[in-house]
């Protein structure tokens, strides 16, 4: 009988040690700064029940939820009619509860369940994988990890604001220059929606403008047309998208265009909203000292499928690698309505962690630090040493150093390959000779270079080479 040669699931992958270490890298960035900005930890569960999850992220979204199969016998309740009916009928009888397809929706949940003991303004972040039946792809993976930053419980724009910084602190501390932070707003969108005079349906407009980068003006006019916008319209909503210049320019020519083709009618809504809010976090972020302008584009093609959106979006692309957004998120009036507790205001973003690391490899930018390896490894030469070896191992980790003994009397080549192929950097050598004169042979794996230690000093002088 053959054995079958095991796999993984399409858009799921294995980490080793050197990929492991250089994610743990990247959390440890993300981490630090989200702790800066007092934003707190938080975990939410694997699964959530199907209730939590549908209807939140769009038709789209609610197709690539993965679903899990109730336990015991799940067909038990489906009929001969259920089946004919189709999969919607089915569903819900051998389903109840499917694996998180992000973060913000069970982030909103927990909310809501202890609305009661959280002190508002609250802000989380969260570090843990998402699932998404998606068609596998360089760059977008079935199972990958999120790591959020969210704020509840106000309406204020220094919360996008610090959203910029976070994000540009982050990727410069990852050793990223050349990123582009994208923003926008609904309510400009919905803008350009109101100048069409209501034709065609308002969430159809914001899913093709959201594929403007990927297809093309082409591409996005041809959806648009077999949406049943008109040709006239089309070209109007090309109008606004291609407004150029500077922030500031950009601000000033689409409150020109809104108020031409009569949307700015309230004040405190719509496109009027959208255009005074991004002029605030633009504020915001120039009486901060925001010192990187550069990398800050209002981009009125910005529309991000979600549909909770309901203010600021937020999106990043790395400029110099072939790669779709690193990061996305925005502002949600009523997320927590679906919940029962309406009106609570929450504005919130999350990295890619998977895409960020694709990046930073092929722009060979993790540090030789972020692999970990043991900084010594003992040599075993013999039984008679190990009254030596072990006693040296206890005093290294006490002393809070890396180390470990090679486990088994070996030729002393081999022992070098296996310190060459790990990383360690040094290697300690006591032989019957050294051990007789009280000394250790340090040899430096990087440098090629050895020394001899008295063996009383070997700790420090580790310690200070380390």
């Amino acid at each position: 009988m053959s054995v079958q040669k095991p796999s993984i699931p399409k858009g799921t992958r294995d980490f080793g040690p050197v990929q492991v270490a250089r994610r743990n890298y990247i959390f440890g960035v993300i981490r630090r700064v989200f702790e800066k900005f007092g934003f707190a930890p938080l975990e939410t569960p694997t699964m959530e029940n199907l209730s939590v999850l549908t209807g939140k992220y769009g038709d789209e979204g609610d197709q690539l939820l993965f679903k899990i199969l109730n336990s015991g016998d799940f067909a038990k309740d489906v009929t001969a009619e259920d089946l004919t009916a189709g999969a919607k009928k089915i569903l819900p009888k051998v389903a109840e509860k499917g694996l998180r397809y992000d973060l913000t929706v069970p982030f909103a949940r927990y909310v809501v369940m202890n609305r009661g003991q959280l002190t508002l303004p609250f802000k989380r972040y969260q570090i843990q994988p998402v699932w998404r039946a998606d068609r596998p792809q360089r760059g977008r993976y079935r199972e990958f990890v999120q790591c959020d930053a969210d704020v509840v419980g106000t309406t204020s724009l220094l919360c996008e604001a610090e959203i910029v910084l976070m994000i540009d602190e982050v990727l410069s501390t990852l050793g990223l220059t050349d990123f582009t932070i994208k923003i926008n707003h609904r309510g400009v969108l919905s803008g350009i929606y109101q100048a069409l005079g209501g034709v065609g349906r308002e969430s159809d407009l914001f899913v093709a403008i959201d594929k403007l980068d990927k297809i093309g003006r082409e591409g996005v006019t041809k959806e648009l047309l077999e949406r049943g916008f008109p040709q006239e319209a089309v070209d109007q909503v090309f109008g606004y998208l291609e407004v150029g210049g500077s922030f500031d320019a950009k601000l000033a020519a689409l409150r020109t265009a809104f108020k031409q083709d009569g949307v700015l009618t309230d004040a405190a809504a719509g496109p009027a909203k959208g255009l005074q809010d991004l002029a605030e976090v633009q504020q915001y972020l120039q009486d901060f000292g925001f010192e990187h302008f550069e990398r800050l584009d209002f981009d009125v093609t910005l529309a991000r499928g979600l549909s909770y959106y309901t203010g600021c979006i937020f999106e990043v692309k790395v400029n110099n690698v072939q790669m779709g957004s690193i990061s996305g998120g925005g502002r949600y009036d009523n997320l927590t309505g679906a919940f029962g507790l309406p009106g609570l205001s929450g504005v919130g973003f999350s990295f890619g962690v998977d895409r960020i690391y694709d990046v930073l490899e092929e722009l060979q930018l993790f540090p030789e630090g972020a692999v970990a390896a043991p900084l010594c490894l003992v040599a075993n030469f013999d039984a008679e040493g190990r009254g030596t070896a072990l006693p040296l191992l206890r005093q290294l980790r006490a002393a809070g150093l890396s180390a470990e003994l090679y486990p088994e009397v070996s030729k002393l080549k081999k022992q070098f390959e296996y310190a060459d192929k790990r990383g360690i950097r040094f290697m300690l050598l006591a032989g019957s000779e050294e051990r007789a004169g009280g000394v250790v042979k340090l040899r430096d794996m990087r440098a090629g270079s050895e020394q001899t230690v008295p063996a009383t000093e070997v700790v420090a002088t580790l310690q200070a080479l380390a």
